[in-house]
C-alpha cells in the first residue's frame, strides 16, 4: 500500500492528487508499467472480457487488449454513446479497426455496436480507475459512466479496477451506489484479490 495517504480527502481532492501523480510519470516508467501490465493480463481467462483502450496517462497500451485477444478472449471495447448514458459495447477486431471516438482523445472499434446489456456476457470486467482502495471501492474520473454501465455486468463477474501500484490504498470515500471491485489489477503486484 502506497503512501499516497490514509487522510480523508474528498473525492475531487483525490482526483487531484492522483492525476497531478499521472502526470508527473516519466515517459519510461510508462512504458515499464504497461509491459508490465501486459504480463499480469496474460494470466486473465474468461471467454468475454470486457476492457478499455489506455488513453493520456492511463496505465497500459494497447498491447493490454492485444494480450487478452491474443489468449483467445473475446474482447469487448466501450463506446461513449453520450455523457449520461450508459456505455454501449464493440468486439475488439484489432488496432487498425479502430475509430476516433466522438470524445477528444479516444479511440473505439469501428464495427457493430452490441449495446449496453453486452458487458453481461463477461466473465472479466477490466475497469479504468485514479485509484481503488483495499475495499474494492473505486474511484474513477467522475463522468459515471462505469456505474452507470457496471449494473449490467453478470453476477459474479470479475471486477478488475486497473491501477498503478501507488493507486492502491487503503480507504477511498464511498458512496451506497457505487459498484465494489473483486480485484485490483497493477504493473507490480498483478492481480489482487479485494476486499484485501
Amino acid at each position: 500500500m502506497h503512501a499516497l495517504g490514509n487522510e480523508h480527502l474528498s473525492k475531487a481532492e483525490w482526483r487531484d492528487r492522483l492525476t497531478r501523480a499521472r502526470a508527473d510519470q516519466t515517459a519510461e516508467s510508462h512504458a515499464r508499467e504497461a509491459s508490465a501490465l501486459v504480463s499480469a493480463v496474460s494470466k486473465v481467462t474468461s471467454h468475454t472480457v470486457c476492457a478499455y483502450l489506455p488513453f493520456g496517462t492511463e496505465p497500459g497500451t494497447v498491447a493490454l487488449v492485444d494480450a487478452l485477444a491474443a489468449g483467445g478472449a473475446r474482447v469487448l471495447l466501450p463506446v461513449i454513446v453520450s455523457r449520461t448514458d450508459p456505455l454501449d459495447w464493440a468486439e475488439y477486431t484489432g488496432e487498425a479497426d479502430l475509430v476516433p471516438s466522438r470524445f477528444r482523445g479516444i479511440r473505439e472499434p469501428g464495427g457493430k455496436r452490441l449495446g449496453s446489456e453486452a458487458v453481461g456476457a463477461a466473465g472479466v470486467i477490466l475497469v479504468p480507475a485514479l485509484a481503488v482502495d483495499r475495499r474494492g471501492i473505486r474511484l474513477g474520473r467522475g463522468a459515471g459512466h462505469y456505474d452507470r454501465s457496471l449494473v449490467f455486468a453478470a453476477p459474479g463477474a470479475a471486477l478488475l479496477a486497473v491501477v498503478r501500484d501507488e493507486e492502491l490504498v487503503e480507504r477511498l470515500p464511498g458512496e451506497p451506489h457505487d459498484v465494489r471491485m473483486s480485484a485490483a489489477l497493477t504493473p507490480g503486484r498483478g492481480v489482487l484479490e479485494l476486499p484485501m
